[in-house]
């Protein structure tokens, strides 16, 4: 999905007023499949603070988010293949401000908050791809531009 954004693409593009950014959006998919991944394997907890500023990735290209992207996912598997049946049972908790918005078994959190949550803002990106008039990738097999 990243490779279908144009080299010029306009991060700013939002396409409803409750929708995200484009820059936004695709930053956030990045994350997902990285930082949340990465975090989700290597820890039992992220925890903030009450006051903490929360600054989301808008990346300033389409190379950078690429590259950013990259990156990550190299990490993320590397920890991924670190994983045993074991550590999958243990216990993982988001807290922030002093409140649990995530307390669940790593596989629930990897499975919900990494792989839906993934494919959820991955379909989100694919539309706004659409209405860009650009070209889908095939997600599940070829999409229509590729028949």
């Amino acid at each position: 999905m990243f490779e279908a954004l144009p080299a010029d693409v306009d991060f700013t593009y939002k396409p409803h007023a409750k929708s995200m950014v484009l820059g936004r959006l695709a930053g956030h998919l990045s994350e997902t499949a990285t930082e949340w991944a990465i975090h989700t394997c290597k820890t039992n907890k992220l925890e903030f603070p009450a006051d903490h500023k929360f600054e989301p990735y808008i990346p300033a290209s389409k190379d950078a988010l690429i590259e950013k992207f990259d990156k990550g996912v190299a990490e993320a598997r590397t920890e991924l293949a670190k994983m045993t049946p074991e550590n999958w049972d243990e216990n993982w908790k988001f807290v922030a401000g002093g409140q649990a918005w995530i307390d669940d078994t790593k596989y629930h959190v990897w499975r919900t908050w990494v792989m839906n949550h993934m494919i959820h803002h991955r379909a989100q990106l694919g539309g706004d791809l659409r209405l860009l008039d650009q070209r889908i990738p095939g997600s599940y097999g070829p999409s229509a531009d590729e028949m």
